[in-house]
């Protein structure tokens, strides 16, 4: 790395330390609490649900397309998880949070199993992505509201303090890398997963 590299490197950084922390300093205000609240629908759980309840709706309306899309929700979700999970894994960063009450700033090689330690990458924002881009590809209309919803989620983070800009950045990459890995396997096996539901959907009929 050249020195200009290093100090564009450093400046970034900067940058990134700056910003966030200067976003987390009113994390405790009732507002900055109601909006981790609303964030959290990119947790999980809640990703999870959301897939399943899409496919399920879909079986219920005869919406073949819309079960393919919470499939591919689900699986992409699933991808997600497993690769922020394993960088989470290898990498300690201290959450914004921690940062600005411990006075130091933390990220580094490591294995730490403290959630205050595990800011790399965003989880939320992951999951939220992979999601929002899932669902976009076969369900009409959902895309625009999909993709509000997980640009909110992310920017929720460094107000309460659970993430530096750079995790979103980060998060964001996964989940749109795992979409994409899932939906270049998935658009081989659509047409067999519709047949399957086609076969169902006329089985209710009957």
């Amino acid at each position: 790395m050249t020195g200009k590299t290093k100090k564009a490197a450093k400046a970034v950084a900067k940058a990134d330390h700056d910003a966030t922390h200067k976003a987390a300093e009113h994390r405790d205000t009732p507002l900055a609490k109601a909006t981790g609240f609303l964030a959290e629908i990119g947790d999980q759980p809640q990703m999870v649900a959301t897939a399943i309840g899409t496919a399920a709706v879909g079986l219920a309306l005869r919406r073949p397309d819309i079960v393919r899309g919470g499939v591919r929700m689900l699986a992409a979700h699933v991808v997600a998880t497993a690769i922020k999970s394993a960088i989470k894994q290898s990498v300690d960063r201290a959450r914004p949070a921690k940062a600005i009450d411990d006075g130091e700033t933390v990220f580094e090689p490591g294995k730490s199993q403290d959630h205050a330690m595990t800011s790399f990458p965003s989880g939320h924002t992951a999951g939220a992505v992979a999601v929002a881009r899932a669902v976009s590809r076969d369900v009409g209309g959902a895309g625009v509201p999909a993709a509000l919803i997980a640009t909110g989620v992310a920017a929720a983070q460094p107000v309460t303090g659970k993430h530096y800009l750079s995790d979103l950045v980060a998060g964001a990459a996964v989940g749109w890398i795992s979409e994409a890995l899932v939906s270049a396997v998935f658009d081989r096996v659509a047409p067999h997963v519709e047949v399957v539901v086609g076969a169902v959907v006329v089985g209710a009929e009957d």
